[in-house]
């Protein structure tokens, strides 16, 4: 195996090695790739190519030409496993959204695979500029599905808005994706707002940033319990962006593995609020108290 195909192998990646090969590519070159040559080079994936890029910038060239720490080749001792202790771990409150295609192992029976290919890299394609647009993260592509953060590793006061937004964006877009095979993707979303600590885990060479705790976990029994094309999100989101969105209310739902029933929403659209002041306005404002004399100067 050649340094560039290991380089690959060690991220996950190699199905690209032969592109990197075809196109002349060796390790001497990869500091100086950009986006728009992974795409060239046939990465049409963005979760791939942010992977590549990123183990670019953190890696440099050891002596004997292989990549340094971040993607170095190498057999791990036995200690250096799972969450990586230290500094790395961050307590902090994300906003966390699982999307998951519908029906993806009855299409795998029904398509070719390469067919198959191309409307899950297209799923995923969609999926990912949206996020982007709402300045979410995509943390990990699971096979089928999406885990996004909202709040890592950049934090927005509006992030529950931003991923619900996000969310009904990805339903619309779905709505007019279009493939050679005329199959339109169905997904079911489930997000929710808590606290986790974000730190590298992984093994062997191989380390990624991951929220843990129970936040994300019941984000993906959300997802699970939503019904095909519908977005379902916990009180704890919905506290955060009630007003902005009209929703239907799910009531407690028993959910596999959390201990106690959850209350749901399902977001049905935008409200006609025009922002979160307009939002708590149509709510009803807390009145004002002991402030006769600046309300009359005010009126008058």
């Amino acid at each position: 195996m050649d340094t560039i195909t290991a380089w690959l192998s060690e991220l996950g990646l190699s199905q690209y090695a032969e592109d990197f090969q075809r196109n002349d590519i060796g390790l001497d070159l990869l500091e100086s790739l950009t986006d728009q040559d992974l795409r060239d080079l046939g990465v049409q994936s963005l979760g791939h190519r942010k992977t590549l890029l990123k183990a670019i910038a953190e890696s440099g060239k050891s002596e004997a030409g292989a990549p340094a720490s971040g993607s170095r080749i190498h057999s791990p001792s036995p200690a250096s496993a799972a969450v990586r202790p230290g500094v790395d771990g961050e307590r902090r409150q994300l906003t966390v959204m699982f999307c998951d295609m519908v029906g993806s192992t009855e299409l795998s029976q029904k398509l070719d695979p390469e067919a198959l290919r191309e409307l899950i890299l297209a799923y995923q394609q969609v999926c990912g500029d949206v996020t982007e647009k709402y300045a979410g993260h995509v943390a990990q592509y699971l096979g089928d599905g999406l885990l996004i953060y909202f709040g890592h590793p950049v934090a927005h006061e509006d992030d529950p808005e931003r991923a619900v937004r996000a969310a009904l964006g990805i339903l619309t877009a779905l709505e007019t994706l279009t493939t050679r095979h005329a199959i339109r993707p169905s997904v079911r979303i489930g997000i929710h707002t808590g606290l986790v600590v974000v730190g590298e885990v992984g093994s062997a060479g191989r380390h990624e940033q991951l929220a843990l705790g129970p936040t994300p976990n019941l984000a993906a029994r959300l997802q699970a319990a939503a019904e095909p094309d519908s977005i379902l999100i916990s009180d704890a989101t919905h506290r955060s962006v009630e007003g902005l969105f009209t929703c239907l209310d799910r009531g407690a739902l028993s959910l596999k593995g959390i201990s106690e029933p959850v209350h749901a929403r399902r977001v049905l659209g935008e409200s006609e609020a025009r922002g979160r002041l307009d939002a708590a306005a149509r709510r009803g404002l807390t009145p004002l108290v002991g402030r006769s004399e600046e309300m009359g100067l005010l009126l008058q």
